[in-house]
């Protein structure tokens, strides 16, 4: 286990490592959840050179700041390919969060405690989720944890200003990337506290408004590379829809989000859960990891303080809001990686540890097989019930069950290869095994499901149906659609309520119904389309979507009729099973 982590071994595993997160790059689509939307923000970017106001379809995007779109936007500008670009991001965010994990865990303690918390890191299952998908968390990590690794560096090592600027400047980058950006500065309170047991000077020398102002004018660089130049156009215009975006993103997103939130809903106790689930393997390690924590704890040792006290506050910030994500606590977990590094290589000579360990590859290795035997060549009833949830077929399933196969076969070999050394590679056949699970996910998995996930094999069917010559409306549409159409749209908005869009369609339907068609969620149906002469097109994303021509509309019928109360609560974002929004 030891040679492992010496040159070249090291830096030849950490490429292995590197390699099975990006394996299965340009395979795939974006799917939802969240990946269709933010690579359609970006996509209109690109084509309609506003960088500064997102939009989905034709209204403004104000969910999130663009930063993240920006980056999904400069990679295809790169590449030349959405296909190949959007997941490059979350890559390259990937490889920087494992290196700042590293090199603050060197800088705390020493070289192979640096290597052990990058490889700990990687070796939990949420982080390598994260990294394989097109989602804001994984850039948004890279981001805390290089403002994590300057405050840090301050509080405990050294009080020189350009680290606490450079630590501000990526809390307020972070801040404008997604909200909870400057959760890292949550260490700063620590200062007094820790000040008499750190190798720093307890003061900020001669001139601490010096360091105050570096402090303050990082952050705000750092928040002002969007919201400077986003203010400044909202204020110089009369257009009420810039200020109606800048109230959403900066109070209703922000603050109401987090106290009176509207989705995500989930009880208190919904981080243990993530914790007990996501982060395996490494949640089998707390019935040791715990009690040493403790100790060290007691002992007053400032680093422990420091990276176990701030974990403990970001799950009690994330606790106390009604809404929960597993993502959310993401940035929790390089923290615990590096407080758990130094302890790492004497759990690993415990025969305990290593056979809990060993237990785990066995379960991966069992689950992968038993499932990938049930679903191929033929898949298990159970198996179809889950296709057809999930709209797909038995040549769909039997990919999966080979891939499982494959992961099942590969796991079970780090598993016997650890047990030729009385399991003392049981933690480089583990990091083996996760960096083979994530290879199959790239190249195998998600390809396997991609037709149907992305809404690609839907909008082809729409696409034959219809014909090259015809002109296509969505309502009620997800971004998938939009992104998959491949022709020019019309949209008739995607937040309006439908009767809304709907009087805009029938208009639109109305004035060239020879080569007019409309494609419409089920649920959005208008009361004025006869569904006779409509045609069910098909089921994506559970569900179920409908082609309209201009003679399915019944004469005299007003589409969109519904108001007051029922137009306000007839929108597409309130339908049971929606994708989640993030």
């Amino acid at each position: 286990m030891r040679r492992i982590f010496r040159s070249p071994g090291f830096p030849l595993l950490v490429l292995l490592l590197a390699a099975s997160l990006l394996a299965g790059l340009g395979m795939r689509d974006p799917h939802p959840a969240d990946e269709p939307r933010f690579a359609l923000v970006a996509a209109h970017m690109v084509e309609s050179g506003d960088w500064l106001f997102p939009r989905r379809g034709t209204e403004l995007y104000a969910d999130k700041p663009p930063v993240f779109m920006w980056l999904l936007a400069g990679a295809q500008r790169v590449t030349g390919d959405w296909r190949t670009s959007f997941l490059l991001p979350s890559w390259i965010a990937a490889l920087l969060a494992l290196w700042l994990t590293h090199d603050l865990a060197r800088r705390l303690w020493h070289p192979a405690t640096g290597r052990h918390a990058l490889l700990a890191l990687f070796a939990c299952l949420q982080f390598g989720l994260q990294a394989k998908r097109a989602q804001i968390d994984m850039v948004l990590l890279a981001m805390m944890m290089l403002s994590l690794w300057a405050l840090v560096q301050y509080v405990l090592q050294r009080r020189d200003p350009r680290l606490l600027a450079l630590g501000a400047f990526a809390a307020g980058l972070g801040t404008v990337t997604k909200g909870v950006g400057f959760l890292p500065l949550l260490v700063l309170p620590a200062l007094p506290w820790l000040a008499a047991r750190t190798q720093a000077p307890a003061s900020t020398g001669r001139h601490p408004g010096r360091h105050v102002a570096a402090g303050v004018a990082g952050f705000l660089v750092g928040a002002g590379l969007w919201l400077a130049p986003m203010l400044a156009t909202v204020l110089g215009s009369d257009d009420p829809q810039l200020r109606a975006y800048a109230a959403d993103i900066l109070w209703k997103q922000t603050g109401t989000r987090y106290a009176d939130p509207w989705h995500h809903l989930k009880p208190a106790w919904y981080y243990l859960q993530v914790m007990a689930t996501l982060w395996l393997p490494g949640t089998l390690l707390l019935p040791w990891l715990l009690p040493a924590w403790w100790r060290r704890l007691r002992r007053g040792d400032p680093r422990w303080r420091l990276l176990l006290g701030w974990a403990a506050l970001v799950l009690l910030f994330f606790s106390l809001s009604p809404a929960k994500r597993d993502v959310y606590v993401l940035p929790v977990l390089p923290v615990l990686a590096i407080a758990a590094a130094p302890l790492l290589p004497g759990l690993l000579r415990r025969r305990d540890v290593r056979l809990t360990l060993a237990a785990w590859l066995a379960a991966m290795a069992i689950v992968a097989l038993a499932a990938g035997l049930a679903a191929w060549p033929e898949p298990a009833s159970w198996w179809q019930r889950i296709g057809a949830r999930h709209e797909a077929g038995p040549e769909v399933l039997a990919a999966i069950g080979r891939w499982l196969l494959v992961l099942g076969a590969w796991t079970a070999g780090c598993l016997a290869w650890a047990a030729g050394s009385r399991l003392r590679g049981v933690g480089t056949a583990t990091l083996l095994a996760m960096a083979g699970l994530w290879t199959v996910h790239g190249v195998g998995l998600m390809p396997a499901i991609d037709a149907g996930s992305s809404a690609r094999a839907l909008m082809q069917q729409v696409d034959g149906r219809i014909g090259p010559e015809a002109e296509l409306g969505l309502l009620g549409w997800r971004e998938q659609h939009l992104l998959q159409a491949g022709r020019d749209t019309a949209v008739f908005g995607f937040n309006r309520p439908w009767p809304a869009q709907w009087r805009e369609a029938a208009v639109w339907l109305a004035a060239a119904p020879e080569r007019r068609w409309l494609f419409v969620l089920e649920e959005a149906l208008d009361p004025c389309v006869d569904r006779v002469r409509a045609e069910r097109v098909g089921v994506s994303n559970r569900r179920t979507w409908w082609l309209v021509p201009a003679t399915a509309m019944v004469p005299g019928c007003p589409a969109g009729a519904a108001t007051g109360a029922d137009e306000r609560h007839a929108n597409a974002q309130t339908i049971p099973g929606d994708d989640a929004v993030d």
